[in-house]
This record gives C-alpha cells, structure tokens and sequence, in this order.
C-alpha cells in the first residue's frame, strides 16, 4: 500500500516537472528565434543557451549538499518559484518597450541561478519514493517529461507565436510555476523529509560526494565519457535551429522540432511502460551510436524531410541512453548519497553542453563566413563532424569491464550507509 501511495506522489512530482518543462519550452523557442531575428547570429543563440545553463552547472554540487542536508521538496519549492523571476524581468523590458540583448542574458542568468537546486533534489526524491525495481520504468518517464519542452513547447510556440509574440509565451511559462509548486507542495505534505543525524561541514560533505562518484572506477569513467559525448550531443541541440532558420520561418522550425522530438515520445512511452531489463551497457553503446548516424545525416542538405527524419531518430535514441546511465549510477551509489553524488554528476557530466554552447556557434559562424556558404551550412557541417566523433565514442563504451560491471549494482547492505 505504500509503494502504491509513493508511486502517485511520484505520478502528480512528475507531473508538475512536465508542466514545468512545457512552460520552459516556450520561452526557450520563443527566446532563440527572437534573438537570430535580432542579430541573425548562431553564436548569440548559443550565449543566451549558454547562460540558462551555466549557473545550474556551477551551481549543481552545492545544490547536491543541501539536497542531502534539508528537505528536498522544499528546496524543488524555492528553486521553481524564485526561477520565475528572471522570466518576469525579461518580460518586464519586453512590456517597457523591448528587452535589448543584454537584458535577455541577464534574465535567464537569474533564473537559471535558483533552477540549480531543482535536479539534485528531483533525482534524490525519486530515489526516495521509488524502489530499484521501478528506478526504470521512472527514467522513461522523467525523459517524456524532458521531452515535453521539444515535443510540445515547439508547436505551441509557434501556434502562440502566429496570434501574438514573445511576451505571450514568457506569461504563460510563469503560470506554469505556480502549477509545479503547489503539484511539490502536495507531495512534500505527504512525504517526511529524511533527518540527518549529523551535519557534517560543507566541505566535509563535498568530499563525501565526490568520495561516492570516485569510488567506483566504472562510475566515474562513465561519468567523464559522459562529459565528453555531451558535448557532441550540445552541438546539434545548440545548431539545428539556426540550421533551419536560414531556409525555413519559426511555424517550420516549430513543426520540425515537434516532429523530431516525437522520437522522444515513442521511445520513452516504451521504457515508461517496458523499461529496459538488462544489458544497459549495451543499449547505452548502440543508442548513442545510433544517435550519432542520425546527425550526420541531419546535416545532409536543406530539406526539411530528411532533417525531420533523422532529427526523430535521434531523439529516439536519447532517453535510452539516459535511462541506462540513470540505472547503471543510481545502482552503484548509496541512498543516503544520492543528493550531493547527482550534483557532482550533473556536473561532470554536462561540463561538455558548456564547452559546446561555448563554441560551436562562432564556429558555425566562421565556417559560414570563411566559405561563403551561410551560418545554416556551417551549423551543419558542425553537426555532421560532432556526430561523427560522437559514434566513435559511444562505440568505445562497451569493451570497457569497468563500465560493464556496473550491471551488478550495489548490494542492499552497502546502498545504505
């Protein structure tokens, strides 16, 4: 009865983080399509991405330490409310005449500061409500969920954007704040936060996490390929757009990214309802080789078929790979580790969007200058080279022990410390 009763609390948390994720999803598009019509520059796309990012990056292992430290639906609570004022200050300049570039980095700079406590709270919440047998099955449905901002924001936007403009799509992201508190206020009021016997120093606690990503040899490998494939992958979230903005308007783009991401769609309904019941290692290899392939063919030629096509395969892909590096770190790490353990994660691991947001658009830029061919060929020549290096990664994954042996998990003695 009680795993029945932390599965629904677990239905209405994931529920508010779809909400949340369509919500973000509007001001994501909204955002990156008014700033290539201002500036008409794949790089100042990439900078406002990148300042959404960086801040929860920066800040994810400090967030992990309070995540094990105080309660944890209470801190998702501060980090979704306090998120919404960033969005409420560009939309505040948009009202006052027109948010100028500068102030659209600030704004998401702020809300991107108190989003950094969501994840590590989110991630060790779902560990506390749910057991090893489900951690699959929740996977696939947290990637849907993450899904949502590509699969319905997409075509939303660009319905909303066809009736009205940016400033519409900003008021209905800070809406759905409200909904995803109160949807983690509920489930907190039912939940206990878990009492730590000691608090041990800040940086005391920052070694014991680092202590618990290290410890295991196959983990932490696993973790730095993470980081390097991320950054592949970053590339192509980061370019498609301004790939198809230079031949196509936002209503295709808005289409295009909906189709693409549907991939998404099928893949995690799949492991929402099958999950996956052995050999990750595998399916992580061949996911994320596949999702290579459809890269370098999304960045073929200027059709928007052929895009939607491949850009359905590899969204196909991504929640597999996820659900297996979720299942392959989850199961090697205590339970009383698991918050501070996801921040030093989320940090490692996605230092590559950094390294991709930071670089690839004046790349994509220069390479469209240098050989006079426009910054939509440059992103794709881009794209095509990254998913490349991205299939020769993930076919490296597999013939590591290390990495295969994580199969095993932990031992219910040593998940608890």
């Amino acid at each position: 009865m009680k795993k029945k009763r932390n599965f629904r609390r677990f239905l209405l948390l994931w529920t508010g983080e779809l909400v949340s994720a369509i919500g973000g999803g509007l001001t994501s598009f909204g955002l990156g399509v008014y700033v290539f019509e201002q500036t008409g520059r794949a790089a100042d796309m990439a900078l406002v991405t990148l300042l959404a990012f960086l801040p929860t990056l920066l800040l994810s292992v400090p967030a992990g330490v309070l995540a094990d430290r105080y309660d944890r639906r209470l801190l998702m609570m501060l980090g979704d409310g306090c998120s919404a004022v960033g969005i409420l200050f560009i939309l505040f300049c948009m009202l006052s005449g027109g948010a100028s570039f500068t102030e659209i980095c600030i704004g998401v700079t702020i809300s991107s500061v108190f989003s950094s406590l969501l994840e590590p709270s989110y991630r060790a919440t779902v560990t506390d409500l749910l057991d090893a047998e489900e951690y699959s099955r929740s996977s696939g449905m947290v990637s849907l969920a993450g899904s949502a901002r590509y699969l319905i924001s997409p075509i939303l936007a660009g319905v909303l954007l066809t009736v009205s403009n940016i400033r519409l799509l900003l008021i209905v992201d800070v809406g759905t704040f409200f909904l995803t508190v109160i949807c983690t206020g509920v489930v907190r009021k039912g939940l206990a936060a878990k009492a730590t016997e000691k608090k041990e120093p800040f940086l005391t606690a920052l070694q014991v996490g680092w202590q618990a990503v290290t410890e295991k040899r196959g983990v932490f490998l696993l973790i730095l390929l993470s980081s390097v494939m991320t950054c592949f992958m970053g590339a192509f979230q980061i370019l498609a757009e301004p790939l198809i903005l230079d031949f196509a308007d936002s209503a295709t783009l808005g289409i295009g990214e909906t189709v693409c991401a549907s991939g998404m769609l099928v893949s995690g309904l799949f492991l929402g309802t099958r999950g996956i019941k052995k050999g990750y290692v595998k399916v992580l290899s061949a996911s994320l080789t596949a999702a290579g392939v459809a890269m370098m063919i999304f960045g073929l030629k200027e059709n928007i078929y052929l895009i939607c096509a491949a850009g359905f395969l590899f969204f196909a892909m991504l929640p597999f790979a996820n659900n297996c590096l979720d299942y392959l770190v989850r199961t090697n790490i205590a339970d009383e580790l698991q918050g501070r353990a996801w921040g030093f994660i989320g940090f490692l691991s996605q230092i590559g969007y950094v390294v991709a947001y930071g670089l690839v658009g004046v790349l994509a830029d220069r390479i469209g200058d240098q050989f006079q061919i426009g910054v939509g060929r440059g992103a794709a020549a881009v794209i095509m080279v990254s998913g490349l290096l991205l299939g020769i990664m993930a076919l490296a994954i597999y013939p590591i022990k290390a990495v295969r042996k994580l199969e095993n998990g932990m031992s219910q003695a040593d998940k608890t410390i």
